[in-house]
């Protein structure tokens, strides 16, 4: 073989390695372009596909880029999604917020609240009659939602420790629904005696008439504390959480689209929010040894 045969026959194996490497490259931004939304289960897996829905296309629209929800199986996969960057948005309480900033080493940045969320709160629910006060529960078969949720077991318990009541050693049993809308259903059929649960949630299923409210009944309301946010990785570059705060700051009631959104996060509207809002629902964490 000549020297000018192998020449050119080297030029032609870098020219396809170049080809190659450039078509890959390609293949690799297009994966890259689909950013992932996920949020902690709090309630049915419909009704959050159902909510994810039309704020999917609205920041596909905003973003310019493919936006997926992505489903996680439980509070725990949540935090574990963001800390290690297989999702780039995460919808989380006030409580899994602290756990994903923890798990990720302060990475987790929260950038905008619902109005509501600026005074949240918990309700304790009873479909029984002798149940009137919070000292009532004690000896009886207690719900709260998943172990992981802020307002339907970290806030209700941190209020009962305050009221001098410790659920382990108080309560008949405790036990974890996984979500607020099971706390309903297992008080309204009798499976246990009270539940505490986000006050949204309640008024969601009594507004749609879900729930028979002269047999289940709010007996205590919390008072109100920081709770859900939405929250990006620290190594999302600057401009798209930008980019991404405007979007949720821009939604507003008076568009068809703004409220089919804002209606289905139960949200009047979203203001910036910031890792210290969270301070007090650490220090209820760790005071409830929730958070070591």
């Amino acid at each position: 073989m000549s020297v000018f045969s192998l020449s050119r026959g080297l030029r032609t194996l870098l020219a396809c390695t170049v080809v190659l490497s450039a078509s890959l490259a390609h293949v690799q931004a297009q994966a890259q372009a689909v950013f992932k939304v996920t949020a902690i289960p709090d309630e049915s897996p419909t009704e959050l596909a159902r909510k994810a829905a039309p704020l999917v296309k609205y920041l596909e629209k905003t973003l310019g880029m493919k936006v997926e929800f992505t489903p996680v199986s439980d509070y725990a996969a949540s935090v574990e999604a963001l800390a290690n960057k297989q999702v780039d948005l995460a919808w989380y309480g006030g409580f899994t917020f602290v756990q994903a900033n923890v798990r990720s080493g302060g990475k987790a940045i929260p950038l905008v609240q619902r109005e509501e969320d600026e005074k949240f709160r918990s309700v304790f629910i009873t479909s029984d009659p002798g149940i009137k006060t919070l000292a009532d529960l004690k000896g009886k078969n207690v719900s709260f939602g998943s172990q992981s949720s802020t307002s339907g077991h970290l806030m209700p318990r941190s209020y009962l420790l305050q009221a001098n009541i410790d659920p382990d050693k108080d309560f008949k049993r405790v036990a974890y629904s996984g979500a607020h809308d099971a706390t309903i259903a297992a008080v309204a059929a009798g499976k246990v005696e009270a539940g505490a649960l986000n006050i949204s949630v309640w008024e969601k299923f009594v507004a749609e008439g879900k729930v028979d409210t002269t047999k289940v009944k709010v007996f205590y309301t919390t008072p109100g504390y920081f709770d859900y946010n939405w929250t990006v990785h620290a190594d999302m570059p600057a401009a798209q959480r930008e980019k991404l705060t405007k979007a949720f700051l821009a939604l507003d009631k008076s568009t068809a689209e703004g409220k089919e959104i804002l209606d289905l996060q139960r949200a009047t509207r979203f203001i910036p929010t910031k890792a210290d809002n969270y301070k007090g629902i650490e220090a209820a964490a760790r005071s409830a040894g929730l958070l070591k």
